[in-house]
């Protein structure tokens, strides 16, 4: 009796280590912004030319709350016009200046990733955001992909957060 206690609490012991083990294979930091930030402070400390005196990421996360806000707070309508799109961009309190930086930040980038135009005029509740193309074949893709998935075009948004967060201007 004695011994298969023993051998139970040995075999609860080792099961408990593998357990723990485990857990230090997790990859997942928290919720997507944590992540992002988490990721940045990271590579930032393993590099050691890293210049601390200008690292910010507060400038970083508030970038990340105005995602987050344009994202799952904003509402957009859509015109089909001549070669693309007009979308009306709407929000209440910290949302619309939310849209207002996110969609100006975005125009120029938006550019040199697709080769569309995309023109921004500021609102009261928002932004009306018009975007072009001469690409026949783009043309579809403008209007499937709607504001928020045009929003998501290009593969400048980790560099963009690693400039925000080493104190560059990324735009």
């Amino acid at each position: 009796m004695i011994r298969a206690i023993i051998l139970a609490a040995l075999l609860a012991t080792q099961a408990a280590a593998q357990h723990m083990h485990g857990q230090t294979q997790l990859s997942e930091t928290g919720q997507a912004p944590f992540a992002a930030i988490a990721e940045i402070v990271d590579q930032l400390r393993a590099d050691p030319n890293t210049d601390w005196t200008v690292v910010n990421i507060d400038a970083l996360r508030a970038h990340l709350l105005d995602m987050e806000l344009v994202t799952m707070r904003a509402s957009a309508t859509t015109e089909y016009v001549d070669g693309g799109a007009v979308f009306t961009v709407t929000g209440e309190g910290e949302t619309i200046g939310a849209i207002q930086r996110m969609t100006q930040a975005h125009s120029g980038m938006l550019g040199s990733d697709a080769g569309w135009s995309m023109n921004v005029e500021t609102t009261a509740k928002g932004a009306n955001v018009r975007v072009l193309t001469d690409v026949e074949n783009d043309l579809a893709q403008i209007r499937g992909l709607g504001f928020f998935g045009i929003m998501t075009v290009g593969a400048h948004h980790q560099m963009h957060h690693q400039m925000m967060a080493t104190g560059r201007d990324p735009h």
